[in-house]
């Protein structure tokens, strides 16, 4: 009789809270299906808006993030409704533990949901900049082939890469539009095939702001008759094998052309004699330089001078100058390895750089440098930053070199030249960053009538801790 009571409540309990299990794991199924969609179909929603066939910014017309948040709000709604029908129904019924239970539960999937509604609109609000263009940047360009490289690329699997983005958003510089017919003279090529003979095109490009480049799906030109270099015990100081570079836009059709004295015009002015390795390059920065009879003082800095400041610390860093490499042979003696960052200024002085066993970077100063924060152990720069730079670019130029020097990094200014009349604005500058003074250095600039003056200096940069 007993087992027959337990056995007619259990079915009574049954009975009664099925609806609820039911009703309950429909809830559950819902925010299931409402978070996987969420977390699956956004990135295809975001490719969608940036990547139609049209290569518009405008999206589909089919709103997802809307539906998404109608179909929460109406999982929201049920769930509330059906609560307060249990919760009615526990004040009626004698089985209230277990009401209170499923109420319980129910309120636990409705946090969630509500939890992932809230962030919802934010989610939805994070457009790449691109977005808030009118129409397409490629409609500005009549090549397909810059249309093609500016359009976004989405991800093949619809989600996030390694990298964090759900697409590839290749840029160029935003001078480009601007230098609408020299860009797409650039772009015009035949894919696969071989480019023109367009360096300079390049080069003009990335000195008037269009940098970075696009990138091109055609193969650049090499030297006809390319010889193999010299080896590193030989190449740092002979002149490279005139075989292995491109002669045709230079005015000097030679190495022996671009190292003589004689030769009046060779198509540049800075650092004429760069490429004289044995009489002008071979001495600098081992010998002291020209004193000053008045001051008796030099703006030369020796390389053992700068490293006995900091023995052993010095190990890598970057040259920002024109010049043909030098300062990098010269460091690497000291193993010391040193990046040359200058562009081809009427000479092939990356090609030089490179056929001497040395690091080129082909890099304007328009450009941000790419090292990551903290890394360089020194900065060295001679015959570049002088008297023609606006303040203000000096100073972004001055804080991103800051940005890359690692705590306790060297800034070598070597031979800053300038009117004598902007010597105070340019040296505030450099006060500016409040580096540690190790050498600091002005003498006068004696080929200019004692108008212009020389300043050098070798600065460190503090740790900053709490900052």
């Amino acid at each position: 009789m007993v087992k027959a009571n337990v056995l007619s409540k259990i079915r009574a309990f049954s009975g009664v809270n099925r609806p609820i299990y039911v009703l309950a794991g429909l809830a559950f199924l819902i925010s299931v299906a409402t978070l996987a969609k969420f977390n699956y179909i956004t990135p295809l929603r975001f490719s969608d808006r940036f990547c139609t066939n049209r290569g518009s910014f405008e999206g589909d017309n089919y709103n997802v993030g809307s539906q998404m948040r109608k179909t929460i709000e109406s999982a929201i709604f049920k769930i509330h409704q059906e609560m307060d029908d249990l919760k009615a129904l526990e004040a009626n019924s004698s089985a209230s533990g277990s009401m209170f239970r499923h109420v319980a539960f129910l309120a636990d999937v409705l946090s969630l949901i509500q939890s992932v509604h809230m962030e919802l609109p934010s989610l939805e609000e994070v457009d790449h900049p691109l977005k808030q263009r009118n129409g397409d940047p490629g409609e500005h360009f009549m090549r397909e082939e810059i249309k093609k490289y500016i359009k976004i690329k989405p991800n093949r699997l619809g989600k996030q890469n390694f990298m964090g983005a759900n697409g590839t958003f290749t840029s160029i510089g935003h001078a480009c539009f601007a230098m609408k017919k020299d860009i797409e003279e650039y772009m015009d090529y035949d894919v696969g095939e071989i480019c023109n003979d367009d360096w300079r095109l390049a080069q003009k490009l990335m000195v008037h702001g269009c940098d970075p480049l696009p990138r091109r799906r055609c193969f650049s030109r090499a030297p006809q008759l390319y010889y193999k270099p010299l080896p590193i015990n030989e190449s740092l100081w002979n002149l490279p094998d005139n075989r292995n570079v491109r002669w045709g836009q230079y005015k000097c059709k030679n190495f022996t052309c671009l190292a003589s004295n004689t030769t009046s015009r060779k198509g540049f002015f800075k650092c004429t004699d760069c490429f004289n390795l044995t009489h002008h390059e071979s001495p600098r920065w081992v010998n002291r330089g020209e004193i000053d009879p008045e001051t008796n003082q030099t703006a030369d800095f020796s390389i053992q001078q700068v490293l006995e400041i900091k023995p052993g610390e010095i190990r890598i860093g970057l040259d920002f100058s024109v010049g043909t490499g030098t300062f990098a042979a010269r460091m690497r003696e000291s193993n010391v390895t040193i990046v040359t960052a200058t562009i081809n200024l009427g000479a092939p002085f990356n090609e030089m750089i490179s056929l001497r066993g040395l690091l080129p970077l082909y890099l304007t100063v328009n450009q941000r440098l790419p090292f990551f924060d903290s890394t360089l152990d020194l900065i060295h720069t001679t015959r570049f930053l002088d008297g023609w730079i606006d303040l203000i670019l000096l100073d972004f130029v001055l804080f991103d070199w800051d940005r890359v020097l690692r705590p306790g990094g060297l800034l070598w200014i070597d031979g800053f030249f300038c009117l004598k009349e902007d010597l105070s604005d340019y040296t505030e500058a450099f006060k500016a960053l409040r580096y540690r003074r190790h050498k600091w250095v002005v003498v006068p600039k004696r080929d200019k009538d004692d108008k212009e003056v020389f300043f050098s200096a070798v600065l460190e940069k503090p740790p900053r801790p709490f900052r």
